[in-house]
């Protein structure tokens, strides 16, 4: 197999993630990947884009993603910018011949996510968009006891994602806190919320009880750039806070199942709080980011004096785990950047033509991703509407 080339577009937080995830990629599992060369890291803000270069072990950085399109030795890129970029960019790299990963939500409007999965549909070249949440060992198991019968048919799930990167107000305004109802928290970390719902509990088929909030209507401009999440050196001058600090609403699904989901990005005291709770017919599960080595389960089996949830530490027999940790014992720690690994590692054996039965599960193609953004966009029409239910296409 040729070795292939990778380049990563965009330095900042999850750009960074992205780059390490190539990196640690081939030894993951066993050596089947063919050579992986690391290329380039783009970023327009040239000190991002050379210190993540060098800290990640790439060969050099760039300052444009047309440096990356124009690349003969790149083969493979990831994008990792603010959202409206996508559209720009990954179909000037699919129509140079590139293999792409992009990052979710696919793009910022309905419109541009269509586009570009019709120019997936037209490119010779693989485009992929990374669900991080569904490769969370814990997340995927659950998934596997409801597929296989164990926990039955779902009855309703609950999915809480609260962050806290914005609750302080003296957070540099960026494009995250720019666009149209329903582009904020719910797009950010709703978007991961919805995926998962769906995952777990299949098709939604409508979504109702819509209701944002702003909380925080004005904050600072930044002084400097401005990467990922982080905190930045501000001025006295204030801009316009335009989309949804908060979000919730409830989901219904063809199995008649039903669901809630509620985020934040203003919920102090919880930098990166998901937790999900499941309720099927024969038991019910949880799984919580704060303690990613294990689910809670319980299952209606038994006398009734021993029934009650159980701990299940996450280990070798599990999603994921199995053959790709170090240390491959059950209780040793993992988190929420093994998820990019996994992603990377299987976007590199789709790409390297090997066979879906010896690899790990593909990434989900862009017409997902215009699905997860139909269904936020249902969202942001029901709390158009006052909370009223609004169907989604079959």
């Amino acid at each position: 197999m040729s070795p292939l080339g990778v380049a990563v577009i965009g330095a900042g937080m999850a750009g960074k993630a992205h780059a390490a995830a190539y990196r640690n990629a081939p030894a993951l599992y066993e050596s089947i990947l063919p050579e992986i060369r690391l290329v380039s890291i783009a970023d327009a803000y040239e000190p991002a884009g050379e210190a993540a270069a060098r800290r990640f072990g790439y060969s050099r950085h760039d300052t444009s993603w047309q440096a990356i399109a124009e690349a003969d030795d790149i083969d493979v890129v990831s994008v990792v910018v603010a959202n409206h970029l996508h559209r720009e960019i990954v179909e000037g790299l699919l129509s140079a011949g590139k293999h792409v990963l992009c990052e979710k939500p696919l793009s910022d409007t309905l419109e541009d996510a269509r586009a570009m999965a019709a120019a997936a549909d037209r490119a010779p070249t693989l485009a992929r968009i990374g669900l991080t949440f569904r490769r969370a060992p814990g997340i995927a198991y659950i998934r596997e006891l409801i597929q296989s019968g164990q926990l039955g048919r779902v009855l309703h799930v609950s999915i809480r994602y609260w962050t806290d990167y914005a609750a302080d107000p003296k957070t540099a305004i960026s494009w995250r806190f720019k666009g149209p109802s329903g582009s904020g928290a719910l797009a950010d970390v709703g978007s991961h919320a919805s995926y998962l719902a769906e995952f777990l509990a299949g098709e939604a088929t409508e979504v109702g009880g819509g209701r944002f909030s702003t909380v925080i209507a004005e904050r600072p401009k930044p002084l400097g750039a401005v990467s990922g999440h982080g905190h930045s050196a501000v001025s006295d001058e204030l801009d316009t806070v335009e989309n949804d600090d908060y979000a919730t609403f409830s989901l219904g699904f063809a199995s008649g199942a039903a669901g809630t989901i509620e985020v934040s990005r203003v919920a102090a005291g919880h930098p990166n709080d998901l937790q999900i709770e499941v309720f099927a017919e024969r038991g019910a599960a949880k799984f919580s980011q704060a303690r990613p080595s294990e689910i809670q389960l319980f299952l209606s089996e038994g006398p009734a004096a021993q029934q009650g949830y159980r701990r299940i530490p996450l280990g070798n027999p599990h999603p994921y785990i199995a053959g790709g940790m170090p240390i491959d014992v059950s209780g040793v720690g993992f988190g929420q950047n093994e998820g990019f690994l996994y992603q990377a590692r299987a976007f590199l054996e789709e790409v390297a033509g090997l066979d879906e039965s010896a690899s790990l599960p593909r990434n989900a193609g862009f017409d997902e991703g215009v699905h997860n953004m139909e269904l936020l966009a249902a969202v942001a029409e029901s709390e158009r509407l006052g909370g009223a239910v609004v169907r989604l296409a079959g």
